[in-house]
């Protein structure tokens, strides 16, 4: 059997050495093909590598990852015309049909490993591959990543804390969310189920990463807490091993206060800071989101994770089309009362609402009706808020936000320039700290 030429592309995975490229590297490279993976947020993608691939397989994890696959791919084609394209990933099965009149041959979704494997088995045979598309739920039993042939951790997003930068390496525990989120891409492709990636397999990705220099572990699961006894197993599996390699997590606001019982364990274990979903302050907002959580809620959460000693990282998504001058101007002011108004990451005060095809969010009369056709460029549904006076602050909001980066302006003055921005009289008088007082990644979480 004459094995594959595979070649795996990533276009960007929020500044992480990507987990989507590793993984499946391990499984092909198990089953003998030749795989070269190349993360084109970080590395050129070379001539050669196209045109000696017979199998080109793209990482769509996420909405700023496809757009910028489609810039990239018809250079591809033009490269190398004979290889089989496939498209894998959260985003592959949501955009399916612009795919396919894209050239893709073939579209996984969900856990895409034996996917990639069955594809590549198929091809070495010299069987004709037709179009095929498949998201797979099944459990895996995983193979431990192979990250070799990826630029090193040093070329990815490091852990900014008050006392320095830690080296920074990523590790998935879990996939999926048994969750509903209305505006979540996670669920129209998982439907309520996740699955684990088993502990040993964990551990061990984590093992190597740490011989090769990291000092933090960001953990990308849409929800460490879906499976808490798989998770608090794992941190403090990790934590006996390395105990001076801290880590973070992303857990629900629901989650937080169902198993608030864990979180001293999951600080002792050296967790330094939760990312929570928060989306919205507004309790109407958040039941057409169907978040599973009200603003007070998330107060409550704040204050058991501080009684903890446990920082949240919230994000949110300010700019929905239910959002008012008021509603807005009332963000702002929950934040400083907070004391988040120098911690929250910036992008955070700028975030629009995204309607990608497949939204559960299209359920809702109500959004059917706002929503203009589907925009194949932008890969989502145009909406505009009623008052086109906040369309035109977020915008203005988000060129504030992009200047202040590039002049490294610290997040308490970026705070104050969106608020002039936004209009609603003098800042309160709270204390804000000259810079981050809580660990945060160098490129901070967004879709």
């Amino acid at each position: 059997m004459v094995l594959v030429r595979v070649l795996l592309v990533s276009t960007y995975e929020l500044g992480r050495q990507p987990f989507g490229l590793a993984s499946p590297t391990a499984w092909l490279r198990a089953d003998g093909h030749d795989v070269t993976q190349v993360d084109v947020s970080r590395a050129p993608l070379s001539a050669d590598m196209v045109e000696r691939a017979e199998l080109i397989a793209f990482f769509l994890p996420m909405h700023t990852a496809t757009r910028l696959f489609f810039k990239l791919l018809e250079r591809v084609r033009r490269a190398n015309s004979q290889a089989h394209l496939c498209a894998y990933g959260l985003y592959a099965p949501l955009n399916q049909i612009l795919l396919r009149q894209a050239g893709i041959a073939t579209v996984l979704g969900g856990e895409f490993e034996l996917g990639l494997c069955d594809l590549a088995r198929r091809l070495s045979s010299g069987e004709r591959v037709s179009d095929c598309a498949e998201t797979s739920l099944d459990r895996l039993q995983f193979r431990v990543p192979d990250r070799v042939g990826l630029p090193p951790l040093a070329s990815y997003a490091q852990l900014v804390t008050p006392r320095g930068t830690r080296r920074t390496g990523y590790t998935e525990a879990s996939r999926g969310c048994k969750h509903w989120c209305r505006h979540c891409p996670v669920t129209p492709v998982y439907q309520g189920v996740f699955r684990v990636v088993q502990q040993e397999v964990v551990l061990e990705d984590i093992r190597r990463q740490v011989a090769a220099g990291a000092e933090h572990i960001t953990f990308g699961d849409p929800d460490f807490f879906n499976g808490p006894g798989h998770a608090m197993a794992i941190a403090e599996a990790l934590h006996a091993e390395w105990p001076e390699v801290s880590f973070d997590v992303t857990i629900k606001i629901e989650h937080l206060l169902k198993h608030r019982d864990l979180l001293p364990r999951l600080r002792s274990a050296g967790c330094l800071f939760v990312t929570s979903a928060v989306e919205s302050l507004d309790d109407a907002v958040l039941e057409k989101l169907e978040k599973g959580h009200t603003a007070a809620d998330f107060y409550e959460a704040l204050r058991v994770m501080r009684e903890a000693h446990l920082e949240m990282s919230p994000t949110f998504i300010p700019f929905t089309p239910w959002t008012t001058h008021r509603s807005y101007a009332e963000f702002l002011r929950e934040l400083a009362r907070l004391g988040l108004a120098g911690q929250v990451a910036p992008i955070q005060l700028a975030i629009r609402l995204l309607i990608p095809e497949g939204s559960l969010l299209l359920e809702l009369p109500e959004v059917r009706r706002m929503v203009e056709p589907f925009d194949s460029r932008a890969l989502a549904y145009p909406w505009h808020n009623p008052d086109r006076w906040l369309d035109a602050l977020c915008a203005n909001i988000q060129e504030t936000i992009k200047h202040a980066e590039r002049q490294r302006v610290p997040r308490s003055e970026v705070f104050r320039r969106v608020w002039d921005l936004a209009g609603d009289g003098a800042l309160p008088d709270e204390p804000m700290p000259a810079r981050a007082t809580i660990p945060y990644l160098t490129e901070p979480w967004y879709c």
